[in-house]
């Protein structure tokens, strides 16, 4: 894709993660790898609102989060320890995105983190790495550290924090994401629930992750989900990207 047709895309990423409630008032970043630029990325400007990102306002920056082109906003570096290192050495990401909407945060918060036993936790099964809490993530030298949580998947749970999603490309990140949302809301209210829950075998749980990974191989399949879901908010006489 071009960058023009990046900005675009990844600003409608911006204004769904807001239509969908996902947001964290001015805190949290989605990036997007560039092409053509080493170890360049497309990143919402520090105080502005995920409504407020427009393909034209979003900065380049490098993996340590700082300009590399002119811009009257300025980055959040910060935000980047987390995001710049994935970057730089996951060659496979294009997308990374931050979220700890409330589920997601309360799961991230007891020992046995995303359960697989539901129909978007079992597609889950095996592609979730952990990370444990050292405070907010703003430090250099946690990065390597990160990095080493993750690994070679592509969903990291940040214990007492939240996650990090990252795939190829934007729809593929957004499919990733909202599949864990939804295995995070399903958790937090199964969990409400008096009485065990209902186990799914091992070789059930993998067949599901298989599928899954197939689903994301067609990636036709994540950018129709990605497109219809930017239709549906932009016909919303409330979508307040029309306005800027």
């Amino acid at each position: 894709m071009t960058e023009d047709a990046l900005r675009v895309q990844l600003a409608d990423f911006y204004h769904l993660v807001s239509y969908l409630g996902w947001t964290e008032l001015i805190f949290n970043h989605i990036s997007v790898r560039l092409p053509g630029e080493e170890h360049a990325y497309l990143v919402n400007p520090m105080g502005l609102h995920y409504d407020e990102v427009t393909p034209e306002n979003l900065l380049v920056v490098g993996v340590d989060g700082t300009l590399k082109r002119e811009s009257p906003y300025r980055p959040n570096p910060a935000g980047f320890a987390l995001h710049g290192v994935i970057h730089q050495h996951r060659p496979d990401v294009g997308c990374v995105a931050h979220t700890h909407t409330t589920p997601i945060s309360a799961i991230t918060m007891k020992g046995f983190g995303i359960d697989h036993d539901s129909f978007y936790g079992a597609q889950l099964f095996g592609r979730v790495a952990y990370h444990s809490f050292e405070g907010i993530t703003i430090y250099d030298d946690e990065r390597a550290r990160m990095l080493e949580s993750l690994g070679e998947k592509h969903v990291l749970v940040l214990r007492n924090h939240g996650i990090a999603v990252c795939e190829a490309d934007i729809p593929l990140t957004f499919f990733l994401l909202w599949t864990v949302q939804r295995a995070a809301e399903i958790q937090c209210a199964a969990s409400g629930i008096p009485g065990p829950n209902s186990v799914l075998t091992e070789e059930v749980k993998a067949k599901c992750a298989a599928d899954a990974q197939r689903l994301k191989d067609n990636a036709s399949f994540a950018t129709l989900l990605f497109d219809a879901m930017v239709r549906k908010m932009k016909r919303d006489p409330n979508y307040v990207g029309a306005s800027l």
